[in-house]
């Protein structure tokens, strides 16, 4: 089968030939039907976060089981499914606690390098990602890395469902637990940030403030639910959400990932207000607070996949697209063939695009 293979950091990906097994134990073989291209594959492309090379990228995804080993009772060949990194063991701490994004059982949610699902005509190991390995025209997974869903949903608007949209609603509705009412600000209008303004509106968030200096993607968040938008270059973008809400809100959003946004996402808020990062600052960058601010109750957390249940979350997400809640077909800026993979992170990097996906049927 075809695969896009990244052999060093901040080198294009290579489409290789490249084979995996038939599913052994509690494994599932998925013939990919659509793969998103993620800025969280961007990072590892450039090497702000490590990880085992060579190996073939992708998370964001949606495919046709083709083939189940033993012990699986949860999907069939045939069954429509959804990805997600978040793969759990069911038995651990986290997971009987409810806490199944940060499963520890690494017999299940493999750490990198641990896993030998891929192979190549080469002496070199090929590493799988994350557990999954989208950009691949096949995938062999645990059971637990997916979710079924229903067969008229379109594949390759639940893809986005399996990484950016899980992750951006999550954090509003899992994470922070955003209320009815209550003021939310989110940094950056990409995939994720659109998922979390959407996700804000569906929770009944009061105001909505989405900001991003790229006026498309601004007229695009009003659509999904922004009340407020506010562009940076316009001058203090703390100061102009402060201005909005009289003094800051109750809940900030931030998606991009930046030590600079991470610590406005902290100054706007209100007494009481929590920030909530959800972007993925650089491996070993810190962020720097003012301590005095703390003294107000201002809270600043994490948030890792949306604080997912995603077999749970995806299928409601699902039926909040199919109930016309759910904006999806907004954010796919392009379909594009496995071959032209590096185009579209170049086309990612320079803004130009909102969600480009790989369909491995065109």
């Amino acid at each position: 089968m075809k695969a896009a293979v990244l052999h060093e950091v901040n080198q294009p990906l290579v489409i290789e030939d490249i084979s995996v097994p038939n599913p052994g134990p509690r494994e599932v073989l998925i013939r990919t039907k659509v793969a998103g291209l993620c800025h969280s594959d961007l990072h590892f492309i450039e090497g702000l976060y490590p990880h085992p090379l060579p190996a073939v990228l992708g998370h964001e995804s949606a495919g046709v089981v083709e083939k189940v080993g033993s012990d699986v009772t949860y999907v069939k060949p045939g069954d429509h499914v959804v990805t997600c990194l978040s793969v759990f063991c069911g038995t651990c701490d986290n997971c009987t606690t409810g806490r199944p994004v940060l499963c520890t059982d690494t017999t299940v949610k493999m750490l990198p390098g641990q896993s030998n699902r891929l192979s190549w005509g080469r002496k070199e190991k090929l590493n799988q990602f994350l557990n999954l390995s989208s950009f691949a025209e096949q995938m062999l997974v645990h059971e637990n890395a997916i979710v079924k869903i229903r067969k008229d949903m379109p594949l390759e608007l639940a893809a986005l469902i399996g990484c950016g949209v899980i992750t951006g609603y999550g954090a509003v509705v899992n994470t922070a637990k955003v209320q009815a009412g209550e003021s939310v600000v989110v940094i950056g209008c990409g995939g994720v940030g659109m998922a979390a303004i959407n996700g804000a509106e569906i929770a009944g968030a009061g105001r909505i403030i989405a900001v991003d200096t790229n006026p498309a993607k601004l007229q695009l968040a009003t659509k999904l639910g922004a009340t407020d938008v506010v562009d940076p270059r316009n001058g203090d973008v703390v100061q102009q959400v402060r201005d909005l809400t009289n003094g800051g809100v109750h809940h900030s959003f931030e998606v991009l990932g930046r030590k600079e946004t991470a610590e406005q996402a902290f100054a706007m808020l209100a007494p009481g207000g929590t920030a909530t990062i959800v972007g993925m600052i650089p491996f070993g960058q810190k962020i720097e607070l003012h301590g005095f601010d703390f003294l107000r109750e201002r809270r600043i957390q994490g948030s890792s996949m949306g604080s997912n249940h995603f077999r749970v979350d995806m299928p409601r997400l699902v039926e909040f697209y199919m109930r016309g809640k759910l904006h999806l077909e907004d954010w796919i800026s392009a379909k594009i063939k496995l071959s032209e993979i590096n185009e579209g992170f170049a086309n990612m990097k320079a803004g130009k695009t909102l969600r480009s996906v790989i369909m491995f049927d065109a």
